[in-house]
């Protein structure tokens, strides 16, 4: 993304309800491990660093991200030490890690091939991988090209790719399905009307604070069903997978 966006992001990322709700569902994912206080956990492009407290809470936390701007704005949080790397070549942390956290990353990479072994060498032997990313590539729009994504994934083409990689899935469901049908819709009228030049803000403006709470609740709600069955479509997809030592 330009740097430009990463300060906006900053602005939202703590109060918009797409960011709190799926910091919830992922926090619900994670204390479902049962990971120790001593548990070693890596963030992987933790971008202005939204997710770095709720994260610490289940172990030691270090972080990674490729822009200099957004890795200067995580650090000011002071919440864990954030360093400049690149996937896949160059994570700047040795050793290994019980979980390996990579949200709404892989989509901007072009070798997420390479990234996911990459990521599979920096796991304990008994290391979680666990990664959301945007799902459905006829889903595609302007915010897809405004943050420089290169793809969208299917559940069934993750899996895939994942298993192919070195890993074991263990779980996977989409999410953000309540509000599926109306987003859709709206990507599909996006593509047949005339199109002014959009902002940044086109997804992530901050709706009225009762419609931004309503939303965030919704979102939320998704991870009670996620702790039981997974759902079978959504704008996004949440994957969760162990080392796979047969490999």
């Amino acid at each position: 993304m330009d740097k430009d966006f990463y300060l906006q992001y900053a602005a939202v990322e703590d109060k918009h309800w797409w960011f709190i709700g799926r910091r919830s569902i992922i926090n619900r994912v994670i204390h479902k491990l049962g990971l120790s206080k001593n548990s070693s956990i890596l963030e992987v492009g933790c971008g202005t660093g939204g997710n770095l407290k709720m994260l610490s809470h289940h172990g030691r936390l270090s972080a990674m991200e490729t822009d200099e701007v957004a890795c200067e704005i995580a650090n000011k949080r002071q919440v864990s030490p954030v360093l400049t790397g690149r996937l896949p070549k160059n994570i700047p942390f040795e050793g290994t890690y019980d979980l390996i956290v990579m949200l709404d990353v892989l989509e901007h990479i072009e070798d997420d091939v390479a990234t996911l072994k990459a990521l599979n060498n920096k796991l304990s032997s008994q290391g979680w991988l666990l990664i959301t990313v945007p799902a459905y590539q006829f889903l595609w729009s302007k915010h897809d090209e405004i943050n420089h994504h290169k793809r969208r994934y299917a559940s069934n083409n993750l899996r895939e790719l994942v298993k192919n990689t070195g890993y074991t899935v263990v779980y996977s469901s989409y999410f953000n399905s309540i509000l599926f049908p109306l987003i859709a819709s709206i990507r599909f009228l996006q593509k047949l009307l005339p199109q002014k030049k959009s902002e940044f803000s086109s997804d992530l403006a901050l709706p009225k604070p009762s419609i931004n709470k309503f939303l965030s609740i919704l979102l939320k709600s998704e991870g009670y069903f996620m702790n039981k069955f997974s759902l079978p479509f959504g704008v996004s997809i949440l994957l969760l997978a162990k080392k796979n030592h047969k490999l």
